[in-house]
């Protein structure tokens, strides 16, 4: 009489499950990387045919994101690695407000209560220049 490992028919069904788990999670991965990157075209896309706009606007809020990732090789950390964004929301004339991703130059240079004209196309932040 053998023994069996995991009472699932043995050592090779155990290993076919990993093999499928494997490639399952393989999939999903590629699936969401897929994904992003047909959303990252579409939005470009629409960004190239919007037309360019120049209204008047004020800066009414920014905001930066931060994330931090740590970079690992085997068992040793061997760097850390911060990444910001950050945006700014801008209302015009209609009352409408639109937050927009900036570098972070522009960010530094804008402040809440700033009155200029914005250029933006679609989403895309094209420059503010602020009234005197």
């Amino acid at each position: 009489m053998g023994i069996g490992f995991g009472g699932f028919g043995g050592f090779g069904t155990g290993m076919g499950m990993f093999g499928v788990l494997f490639f399952l999670v393989f999939f999903v991965i590629l699936a969401v990387i897929v994904i992003n990157l047909v959303k990252g075209i579409g939005s470009w896309n629409r960004n190239n045919h919007a037309p360019r706009l120049s209204v008047t606007a004020e800066v009414t809020a920014k905001r930066m994101e931060v994330s931090h990732h740590n970079r690992v090789a085997g068992t040793d950390q061997y760097g850390h690695v911060t990444h910001s964004r950050y945006y700014v929301t801008f209302q015009v004339e209609s009352g409408d407000r639109m937050e927009l991703s900036v570098t972070g130059y522009e960010y530094g240079m804008l402040a809440e209560g700033d009155m200029g004209r914005l250029s933006f196309q679609g989403s895309r932040f094209l420059g503010f220049e602020r009234f005197q």
